[in-house]
């Protein structure tokens, strides 16, 4: 079955319907982080990398540990299209177990990796100011997982505005927490960096509080369904979403590792290669929000359309998320590219970081398309019910072929942060091009293997779960 033109077309606008409000509000929860940075500016350059460098030592473990929910995608997605609504929820109540369980390691591995940061030659004045902002971040761990669990829900029965409202509405708590706390207003005492720490631990146990009430609402409106069922945790509900899960969590693991290493690497250069790493490291992140709430949307569709067993509607929905990833990427290149230190200039007014950092950034824009690609087709191939060859993926990328560049270029080679960032270049460009080969073999799979309906108007939208 090849996949059609006019297939491609219906189902672009309900994958820009649903990716929209998801990018929005991936990108709301990373403005948090580069509020975070520029509130941390007048501090100076060392608090700016302490914030960075703690977001590095917190972000790729809670992220990683994230991939274990991240099975809600398909198990949830593919019940609702399949137009099981018990099932959905029997998933709801076990991914919020999941993420209950999973809390304590995420915050003995982050108390555990800061010495070990410490130890292998961190500039001792950002660690200084590094440890008491990563220990605040701790206390918001549990709240972190369970939104998690119910935005996986939420998104999968296609409930997306709660989710949009709760991160983007999550930032003005964080901006009056961090003038509160970091600089003493409101009768709270200054904490520094510190106190950025605390209002991001507030500013995530708001979002839990927002979007548990969007599922209680939704349980409301359509019965009451998940109230009557039991709450017990369902072993094997755990086993299938940990083994949808355990690969994700690798993946992850291996693309945020990379990120927290090479930051290590560049907190061995002085302060300013390190403010210039950690500023361009923000911005990509920001521009690769938007596919990273494109490849939800994806992981979404084509799981709807596996339970409905329309293998044309999951052809068309993976093809139309990578369209999407691709025009937005792309721009995203061009400005990076063009702008550079107007980018850099945002965060701090210091000469020497915004040189360093447009060149930094300028690197970034050979692998933006790239980058986008790889995680949309992640997102597709996990509503297929594939997250292996992903992991796959990253690991060779990045530790095989990435890490192995950079570092020599940084170091043996002597190009320092930028020699950093043409090995990150090179693993993106590689493994999002070998991501998009797969998918397109997995569709094609699909399409030989499993009967589908005709993809009709029904599959091209959205439908309330009940």
């Amino acid at each position: 079955m090849s996949l059609a033109l006019a297939d491609l077309k219906r189902e672009f606008r309900p994958m820009l319907r649903l990716a929209a409000p998801l990018a929005a509000a991936e990108v709301g929860g990373m403005v948090m982080g580069i509020v975070d940075t520029i509130m941390a500016g007048p501090l100076g350059p060392a608090a700016v990398g302490a914030g960075i460098l703690g977001n590095m030592i917190f972000y790729p473990l809670a992220s990683s540990f994230i991939g274990m929910l991240l099975g809600m995608d398909t198990l949830v997605a593919q019940s609702h299209g399949a137009g099981d609504p018990r099932d959905c929820r029997r998933t709801l109540i076990n991914g919020f177990w999941l993420g209950l369980l999973i809390t304590p390691l995420i915050a003995g591995l982050i108390l555990a990796a800061l010495p070990i940061i410490a130890a292998s030659g961190a500039n001792p004045r950002v660690m200084e100011q590094c440890t008491p902002y990563a220990h605040a971040l701790l206390w918001g761990i549990p709240a972190f997982m369970l939104a998690t669990a119910f935005r996986r829900y939420l998104q999968a029965v296609d409930i997306v505005h709660p989710i949009t409202f709760a991160l983007v509405s999550a930032n003005a708590v964080n901006v009056a927490g961090d003038w509160a706390l970091m600089y003493g207003h409101l009768g709270a005492r200054a904490m520094g960096l510190a106190g950025s720490g605390w209002s991001t631990s507030l500013s995530r146990l708001y979002m839990m509080l927002v979007l548990g009430g969007a599922v209680v609402w939704n349980e409301r409106r359509t019965g009451g369904l998940l109230f009557r069922m039991s709450w017990r945790p369902d072993l094997a509900r755990l086993r299938r979403l940990i083994a949808l899960g355990l690969p994700a969590t690798g993946q992850i693991a291996f693309e945020g590792a990379v990120f927290g290493v090479v930051t290590v690497l560049a907190a061995r250069l002085d302060a300013v290669s390190l403010a210039a790493h950690g500023i361009a490291v923000q911005v990509i992140a920001t521009t690769f929000m938007v596919p990273l709430g494109i490849s939800s949307a994806a992981a979404v569709r084509v799981g709807q359309a596996m339970g409905r067993k329309d293998a044309r509607g999951v052809a068309a929905a993976g093809w139309a998320a990578l369209l999407l990833s691709s025009l937005f990427m792309g721009a995203a290149g061009v400005a990076l590219w063009t702008v550079p230190r107007w980018i850099v200039r945002v965060f701090i007014a210091d000469a020497a970081v915004i040189a360093s950092g447009a060149v930094l950034l300028r690197i970034a824009a050979f692998f933006e398309l790239f980058d986008g690609l790889q995680i949309v087709a992640t997102g597709a191939l996990r509503g297929v019910g594939d997250t292996r060859t992903p992991m796959i993926a990253h690991l060779i990328g990045y530790w095989v072929i990435g890490m192995p560049v950079a570092y020599a270029l940084c170091f043996r080679f002597g190009w320092g942060a930028p020699g950093i960032w043409v090995g990150l270049s090179a693993a993106l460009i590689l493994i999002g091009a070998a991501l998009v080969w797969v998918w397109r073999s997995a569709a094609l799979k699909n399409s030989r293997e499993r009967s589908y309906t005709p993809y009709s108007r029904e599959s091209s939208g959205s439908s309330p779960i009940n």
